[in-house]
């Protein structure tokens, strides 16, 4: 049975101030933990995210052969299996609602002689594999799923993998990390061509472990390299804070007068900077200072001031580092000033939900005019606060439900979202964090 819906509701609130860490990066805390499971000897993570898609992550691993365990103080502590030495699963790996980990570790399983099944929830169960499956399949594995490549689908795994070179046809990290994770117990080389460049973390934490990779610029794309069937090592990790989860907070205070937040930690990878970038472009008041590296990953601590904001638009090209953030980006180009344009958005049909039409829908019933393309969405900004007044449907999507509310912070009437538990996959602890900065978010339904 799932659990019962959990309503919230956002009311219109005036500044927001105060320093706030968010929780540890989902796609870093999940390579973080496959990674150590493929290591020898033990690594050690700090600032791991403990929402629940990432231990749905962390309990595979464990079904795998793995020791996981946390500290009292909050570290994770994993003793890995060494590369290819994962053990069969006695049961069916449920991967809850994502779908990072389950595309991730379906690259895990190709490298393993065993058969092991994948199951999620329903929103998960709904999201296509093939994409996936298709490299996998081409390196040895077979994967056997329902109509649609979808799960619960079957991984046969091979203790003999072959080492490809894949183009992906669509940019995607997933595919990338997968191939890449399938190919650590690959003899050779395998290499992965990425006609647009996506998040690179599977490649920073591997090294971190590491993994021998190369990444050169050809003809074709940028061109990452894996030598198969390294040692890995058990590391020390510090996650840092997830700038995708920084951004709901980041943009509601952007969308306050007078607001000044400061938010710790937050990882600036370039891969994900596509956000911050266009709400400068917008005019936003925001900075990144105290600039460090942590196991690879650059990191900074964001500054954020509340001002007004004006429509831009933003190029297709820059979608790969943006594509998580597009739902509170939209957020704000209803508040701002004039129209912003988004292009190369058809990979938002294939998230937690149809986050495209979601939006669009969302904001017209807060009276936002929008109009909505296969792959694009234009926002009429109205200068300010949009009317809100509307309760919206989340479709199980967290970033659905996060976005809506930091809108009715925003707006002349409160928003209401449906169902809030889909909010603890990636952030638990969200609606404390932003009443503690000045947020009016409260259990229930709106009055609309």
């Amino acid at each position: 049975m799932p659990p019962p819906a959990r309503p919230l509701t956002a009311t219109p609130c005036e500044a927001l101030t105060g320093t706030a860490r968010v929780p540890g990066d989902k796609s870093v805390s999940h390579r973080a933990l496959m990674i150590g499971a493929l290591a020898v000897g033990e690594s050690e993570i700090h600032g791991l995210l403990e929402g629940e898609d990432v231990l749905r992550t962390a309990a595979a691993m464990r079904a795998l052969g793995a020791e996981i365990v946390r500290d009292g103080d909050g570290v994770w502590r994993v003793w890995g299996r060494g590369i290819g030495g994962l053990s069969a699963p006695e049961n069916v790996l449920d991967m809850g609602n994502s779908g990072t980990g389950a595309r991730l570790l379906m690259g895990v399983l190709a490298g393993h002689p065993f058969t092991a099944v994948l199951t999620g929830d329903a929103s998960l169960r709904g999201r296509p594999m093939a994409r996936v499956a298709a490299p996998l399949t081409e390196m040895g594995a077979r994967v056997v799923a329902r109509e649609g490549c979808r799960l619960p689908l079957t991984v046969v795994g091979t203790g003999d993998a072959v080492p490809i070179r894949y183009r992906v046809p669509v940019p995607s990290a997933q595919v990338k990390s997968a191939v890449l994770l399938a190919g650590l117990n690959a003899p050779g080389r395998t290499t992965v061509i990425e006609p647009q460049a996506t998040r690179d973390h599977s490649e920073l934490m591997l090294r971190h472990f590491g993994a021998d990779l190369a990444t050169e610029e050809t003809e074709d794309g940028v061109a990452i390299t894996l030598t198969g069937q390294p040692e890995l090592t058990g590391r020390r990790v510090h996650v840092p804070a997830d700038p995708s989860s920084a951004a709901f907070a980041a943009v509601a205070a952007l969308l306050l007068p007078g607001s000044q937040v400061c938010l710790p930690g937050v990882g600036t990878n370039p891969h994900r900077s596509g956000l911050f970038e266009t709400l400068r472009e917008m005019g936003a008041d925001l900075s990144f200072t105290q600039r460090r590296q942590e196991a690879g990953e650059p990191v900074a601590d964001l500054l954020v001031a509340g001002g007004p904001l004006t429509g831009v638009e933003v190029p297709a090209a820059r979608a790969p580092s943006i594509i998580d953030e597009y739902p509170i980006l939209a957020v704000a180009a209803a508040c701002a000033q004039g129209t912003t344009v988004m292009r190369g958005l058809g990979e938002l049909r294939v998230k937690e939900s149809d986050r495209l039409a979601a939006v669009a829908r969302g904001l017209a019933a807060c009276g936002v005019a929008v109009e909505e393309g296969a792959d694009s969405l234009v926002v009429h900004g109205v200068g300010g606060r949009p009317r809100g007044g509307a309760t919206i449907a989340s479709g199980l999507d967290h970033r659905i439900a996060m976005s809506f509310l930091v809108l009715g912070l925003a707006a002349e009437r409160p928003v209401g979202i449906d169902d809030a538990t889909p909010i603890d996959t990636s952030f638990p602890g969200f609606v404390d964090l932003m009443n503690a900065l000045g947020a009016k978010i409260a259990p229930g339904a709106g009055d609309s």
